[in-house]
């Protein structure tokens, strides 16, 4: 199971996306920000899957299309302001120095939760980590599972999401790394942009044919 949910991690979507974009336009300190709400949105989903209020979730027509045409507008809406943006709004990238020593501190600021905000937004918003998550507890959880096992199994997997994303993050702030990705970092944008915008029409549209 555990190699599962690693390997599902490796899988780049719409959240891998989001910490790329976030590690381009932003210092690490606040690029974490997306890190963590990513895994607090899949800390709480971990949580109704383990008390069972997930599969009662999943059951539910309206609440999975609901979640499903949220997911998808929210995608398009990030695509499309990153689509929308000018080529100087990241000039300010090209005189950043590519290793910057007090560029990797944790800086919780109002960037800072903002980052949070968007990175827990499109991890709750998006159903496929609820039906993750039941699909891979149903492999191992049963009436015989004590409540410490299944504490320590939802701590193991928020953490393990958590440490990967700020991996990324930090892995994109050094040396050449930052320095190729500052002077890149408009093309960059876009690219995901419009990545992350096409998948939210076709969630959309998806959506809509099923309403």
């Amino acid at each position: 199971m555990a190699l599962a949910h690693f390997l599902a991690l490796l899988s780049p979507g719409p959240d891998f996306l989001l910490v790329v974009k976030s590690a381009v336009k932003n210092r690490a300190g606040v690029a974490v920000g997306v890190a963590a709400g990513i895994a607090m949105a899949n800390a709480l989903y971990i949580a109704l899957c383990l008390v069972g209020v997930g599969a009662i979730l999943s059951r539910s027509t309206a609440w999975m299309w609901g979640l499903k045409m949220a997911g998808g507008l929210f995608l398009l809406y990030l695509g499309v302001m990153a689509l929308r943006a000018r080529k100087s709004d990241y000039r300010f990238l090209e005189h950043q120095p590519a290793a910057d020593p007090n560029a990797h501190g944790l800086a919780v600021g109002p960037s800072f939760w903002r980052e949070f905000l968007v990175g827990f937004a499109s991890g709750i918003l998006n159903p496929k980590n609820l039906l993750f998550y039941l699909s891979l507890f149903s492999l191992v959880l049963h009436d015989g599972v004590d409540m410490g096992f299944k504490l320590a199994l939802g701590v193991w997997m928020t953490t393990v999401v958590l440490v990967w994303d700020v991996f990324i993050v930090v892995a994109l702030s050094h040396g050449t790394v930052r320095s190729f990705f500052n002077r890149s970092a408009y093309y960059i944008d876009k690219a995901t942009g419009a990545v992350l915008g096409a998948v939210g029409a076709k969630i959309v549209h998806s959506a809509a044919s099923q309403g």
